[in-house]
């Protein structure tokens, strides 16, 4: 037989083993996601979180005082005494805890932004935040709602200094309100993050 009938012997060439070469640019990323690249952005969002939750906590603080001061100064003699109406009592008493409240935690996420320190360790003061801000959020809410009748039958029959103070303090309550609702959400995600959970 011939080698040209295509009878030959096949050769198998193996090819040599190709070393892995340097990753690219694009190959580093994902490595770096996890690492310093995360820490940083999770420090920022927490910044971020602690800035938000002063901030809306100050105005929170802003409203009540504002509701406070405007319930406290509506004496205007006779019937137009903010003190002969159990509802507006309750509504001032809201605002001045409100207002105790916020300013508190205010004072220490500002001490804690400014000094880099925790006053309160991390699981407690998530605690705190989370039902301190529902608790003063409801109550607000309470107060207002329960203000908002007597004001209106008020507005019936007299459009007055008074009633036109009362319908202001009951608005900065439930600005206050819906401030510290805000701050609730943000105080519920903080405390969804923490190990313990």
């Amino acid at each position: 037989m011939s080698n040209l009938d295509g009878d030959s012997p096949k050769i198998h060439v193996e090819t040599p083993p190709v070393a892995p070469s340097a990753p690219s640019e694009g190959h580093l990323a994902p490595a770096s996601h996890g690492g310093i690249g995360g820490i940083l952005r999770r420090w920022k969002r927490e910044d971020l979180i602690k800035r938000g939750s002063l901030g809306l906590r100050g105005v929170a603080l802003l409203f009540s005082l504002i509701s406070f001061f405007i319930m406290a100064s509506n004496k205007h003699g006779d019937w137009r005494e903010f003190d002969k109406y159990e509802e507006y009592r309750y509504l001032l008493a809201i605002a001045i805890l409100s207002s105790l409240y916020t300013g508190a935690q205010a004072f220490r996420l500002l001490q804690e932004l400014s000094t880099a320190k925790q006053l309160l360790q991390p699981r407690m003061a998530a605690m705190i935040d989370f039902f301190g801000d529902q608790i003063i959020a409801y109550l607000l809410i309470s107060s207002a709602s329960s203000a908002i009748p007597i004001t209106n039958r008020m507005r019936e029959g007299a459009d007055n200094i008074f009633t036109d103070s009362s319908a202001a303090a009951i608005s900065m309550s439930i600005f206050a309100f819906l401030c510290l609702a805000v701050s609730a959400l943000i105080s519920g995600y903080k405390l969804s993050t923490q190990p313990y959970i």
